[in-house]
């Protein structure tokens, strides 16, 4: 079973910190292979969603708020799973529990993601309709999808 905390940047340990922090370079810089700015300034002002199983954090999301990445939409950022934890629908929750804490905390309304490509078809199942044309970011073909 999969405990799920929401906390903000100030409530986030220095171990939480760290422990996100290494999560998401593990994959999105080591696994994925690819150097990109990943402290981007908008962790202090978002919303962090952590998934812990026997003490160890497996899934991540970032939480922002209408305005922080784009005008007109919240969005959910560093979405990312643990490789050991792969294999058994984990991205799936996660993505329910993101949604669900952003309703609860900035209230309902259209959230943005930059998804990449290859995983169009995950958030096409969680109810994202993707938009516009395929664009590069950071190397890696992405598209905006929106719900």
């Amino acid at each position: 079973m999969i405990d799920w905390t929401t906390k903000s940047f100030q409530q986030l340990t220095v171990a939480e910190l760290y422990e996100l922090l290494a999560l998401r370079a593990e994959v999105f810089v080591v696994e994925q292979d690819c150097v990109y700015q990943d402290l981007d300034g908008k962790d202090q002002e978002s919303l962090h969603l952590l998934g812990y199983e026997n003490g160890q954090l497996i899934a991540y999301a970032r939480i922002l708020d209408k305005g922080l990445s784009y005008p007109d939409y919240a969005s959910i950022g560093r979405v990312v799973t643990s490789p050991a934890a792969r294999g058994r629908a984990i991205g799936y929750e996660l993505m329910r529990e993101a949604d669900h804490s952003l309703v609860a905390n900035y209230g309902a309304q259209s959230v943005k993601i930059s998804a990449q490509a290859h995983l169009q078809g995950f958030y096409g199942k969680l109810g994202y309709v993707g938009v516009g044309e395929e664009y590069l970011e950071d190397g890696i073909p992405h598209r905006a999808m929106v719900k």
